[in-house]
């Protein structure tokens, strides 16, 4: 397998030095290179096609890292953001989420939690800082215990997907990874991602999060 390959968008040149640092504990990851700023992370970020971009939001007078998320995606969908901030505002996780971020971590992480999210990233979850899962849990009020039933996703975006679609999504809803989903329905990670892709264009959801909650009729 090959490494997985990670850019870092960071203002702050200590912040920078130390995030690149520690991508480059871990022999599993390349670090490609680091911005400053978005204006510049939107122009090389898919020259350079990371698989993994940190981000910070708050990026000095120009743009901000969620707006890095929402250009970057937009013609980019395979490549994973997670925000590596300070912020643990409501309104700026949401913000973040909503732009396509695939993962919300805080700053003051430490180094091995760090590394352990960037793999979790990888494998097709959706890591965040305990502090901000639970922002997130008490504003959408998962419930991923709950049986759904087919009545529940008869709705036009729901009847689009093809079955094995559905199947990939309620396997997410669970909370499964790529890897854990591909070892059930014996299919390579990177086919199940490939489903996932497609599950998200014709929900018209950008990450996991929405896409669950479209599940439960949310």
């Amino acid at each position: 397998m090959s490494n997985l390959k990670v850019c870092i968008v960071e203002d702050n040149p200590q912040i920078q030095s130390l995030l690149e640092q520690i991508v480059q504990m871990n022999g599993e990851y390349e670090w490609l290179g680091s911005f400053s700023t978005a204006e510049d992370a939107i122009m090389k970020i898919p020259v350079l096609k990371p698989n993994i971009v940190l981000t910070d939001i708050n990026l000095g007078d120009g743009k901000s890292g969620i707006d890095c998320v929402r250009e970057v995606k937009a013609n980019h969908p395979e490549i994973l953001f997670m925000m590596c901030t300070v912020y643990e505002e409501d309104e700026k996780i949401f913000e973040a989420l909503r732009a396509g971020a695939n993962g919300y971590i805080l700053k003051k992480t430490a180094p091995d939690k760090m590394l352990a999210a960037i793999k979790e990233l990888s494998e097709g979850g959706a890591p965040m800082s305990s502090q901000i899962a639970r922002k997130v849990v008490n504003a959408f009020a998962i419930q991923p215990q709950v049986k759904v039933q087919t009545t529940q996703v008869e709705n036009s975006a729901m009847a689009e997907l093809s079955k094995r679609e559905r199947e990939i999504l309620e396997m997410i809803a669970k909370g499964m990874t790529y890897k854990e989903i591909s070892e059930l329905v014996f299919l390579a990670p990177e086919t199940i991602r490939k489903h996932v892709y497609h599950i998200y264009d014709k929900l018209h959801v950008n990450n996991r999060v929405e896409a669950v909650n479209k599940f439960y009729g949310r």
